[in-house]
């Protein structure tokens, strides 16, 4: 009456999936320096936690009596676990078989994996390492198939769990998708690339002969590529990354972050902040240290610094709580709008906006970058989409305007419908027009005409200068306060404190509509 026959055998299917694709392609694994699967699992998830799901699915093998012989389990791992005592879904791809290939495998198996996260309202983690599909699975299966997968909630989960994407070898294809259908991606430098086909298929379709890293390498994809957010070092510094940028985030949009302990002073002022802009207007400085003085010590978390780097985008926290900061940096591109930071921008506010994060905007924001090679980019076209997602926002946002705000660019600072909450430094001036272009284009005859047009452009600058002081625009209330740099990290922390009450009020999905 025992059931011990099946036990065993479950036991011995258990084993051989442990097993991967058995131990040359572990050790081939390693030789890359990569870690298999499992050890990447339990690398990302606290210790004892990891529930597998679907552990015996794959191929098995039976003799002439129906009786099994043997198995090699499906190259999709998936299951639950817990990272920093937090709930999340995992689906990892094994590349010791098949290469990881995604249509050598299961595919309802991962499938499920992101429905589950989807209906359980957990977080979703990818551990991607695909080849992508393969032509050699056409004589297996005797046919082919139109592209997709129906029930996979791609996008849904995007407005309803944080999903993370991370690249860990050569991610083709869907493996791509998975990657970068995502609210942060990041991807490990020279044993990882994402492309939309590899090498060999481009150069069968273009005769271009490429190598991996060329194609689809860390330069790429998180430079102005932007298909990927984050470069780690190794995988232990991605799987950190990621774990780090889960402990910013609600467990899923019915939620609002949680709250940090933190040691840190909120009325902490920085003598260094009333010397940090200089007073010579084309000067620059390096506004990741104005940042490190006003946010929590240690708590700047940077997403794409190595795309559209004229604007730092990271995930920081104030007296503990969660908040999406964004940053002009001078040192590139003067701190202009470019196409790709606009992009970065509007990806980044709607990260923020749909799990309930609140925005602060440290702005020196000369305008939209202009010049021909801008415009031939597109560039006006990608800010309007970033214009509409700061419109489109409902999470609190404030602006710390520090220096410049000028034109288009320089009003998409905050939403300009709902209070738009603005603070200005003494060293902020702003206006349609940068004095220096704007002196050119509307005295250019006059100057042209002067026996020494330096000498008069001077003139007219410091005749100019006089009405942008910001103490003007203060007077007639058009901007909330002037206030002192030093007061810049107490005046923050005590509006967070408000913006989070009002928040928990506003939980749940965001709708959007399409973007302009």
């Amino acid at each position: 009456m025992s059931w011990k026959t099946e036990v065993d055998e479950l036991n011995q299917r258990r084993e051989n999936a442990r097993k991967l694709g058995g131990q040359k392609g572990i050790d081939y694994q390693h030789k890359l320096g990569k870690y298999t699967v499992r050890e990447r699992v339990e690398k990302l998830l606290d210790d004892g936690t990891y529930r597998e799901l679907g552990m015996i699915s794959g191929k098995a093998e039976y003799d002439a009596d129906g009786n099994f012989v043997d198995s090699t389990a499906s190259n999709a791992i998936i299951g639950r676990g817990k990272v920093d005592g937090r709930r999340v879904v995992v689906s990892a791809d094994d590349f010791t078989i098949r290469g990881g290939s995604s249509e050598a495998t299961i595919s309802d198996k991962w499938v499920y994996a992101e429905r589950y996260a989807n209906e359980m309202q957990m977080p979703l983690v990818r551990l991607v390492d695909t080849a992508g599909g393969s032509v050699k699975l056409l004589e297996q299966t005797g046919s082919t198939k139109i592209p997709g997968y129906p029930t996979w909630p791609v996008m849904q989960l995007m407005g309803t769990v944080p999903v993370v994407g991370v690249a860990l070898g050569s991610c083709a294809g869907l493996g791509a998708i998975k990657v970068s259908a995502s609210h942060f991606s990041v991807m490990v430098k020279e044993t990882s690339q994402v492309f939309a086909a590899g090498p060999p298929v481009v150069k069968a379709a273009l005769r271009e002969d490429v190598d991996k890293n060329e194609l689809g390498g860390w330069k790429v994809q998180a430079g102005d590529g932007g298909a990927v957010n984050n470069v780690a070092e190794n995988e232990d510094d991605a799987i950190e990354q990621v774990q780090r940028f889960l402990s910013y985030l609600p467990t899923n949009v019915y939620s609002v972050p949680e709250r940090k302990p933190s040691d840190d002073d909120p009325e902490r002022a920085e003598e260094k902040l009333l010397t940090v802009i200089p007073r010579n207007r084309r000067h620059v400085y390096k506004v990741r240290d104005i940042l490190d003085m006003v946010l929590d010590k240690g708590s700047m978390f940077e997403i794409g610094r190595f795309n559209g780097p004229s604007t730092v985008c990271c995930l920081a926290r104030l007296d503990g709580y969660t908040v999406g900061v964004m940053a002009n940096d001078p040192m590139r591109s003067g701190g202009a709008m470019t196409r790709s930071s606009a992009i970065k921008v509007e990806k980044f506010v709607d990260l923020c906006d749909t799990f309930h994060i609140p925005i602060v905007n440290f702005t020196d924001q000369p305008g939209v970058m202009p010049g021909v090679a801008a415009e031939n980019a597109g560039t006006i076209g990608a800010v309007m989409k970033c214009l509409g997602a700061i419109e489109q926002s409902q999470t609190p946002w404030v602006s710390i305007i520090m220096r410049r705000a000028f034109g288009l660019a320089g009003g998409m600072h905050g939403r300009k419908r709902s209070v738009n909450l603005r603070f200005a430094w003494p060293s902020a001036y702003w206006g349609s027009i940068p004095l220096e272009g704007g002196i050119w284009a509307a005295h250019r005859k006059e100057l042209e005409a002067a026996d020494d047009p330096e000498e008069r452009l001077a003139e007219l600058e410091q005749h100019y200068t006089q009405f942008t002081s910001p103490f003007r625009t203060a007077e007639k209330f058009s901007v909330i306060d002037i206030i002192d740099p030093r007061e810049t990290r107490s005046i923050l922390c005590d509006w967070v404190e408000e913006a989070y009450e009002v928040t928990k009020t506003q939980v749940g999905e965001v709708r959007r509509t399409m973007r302009p």
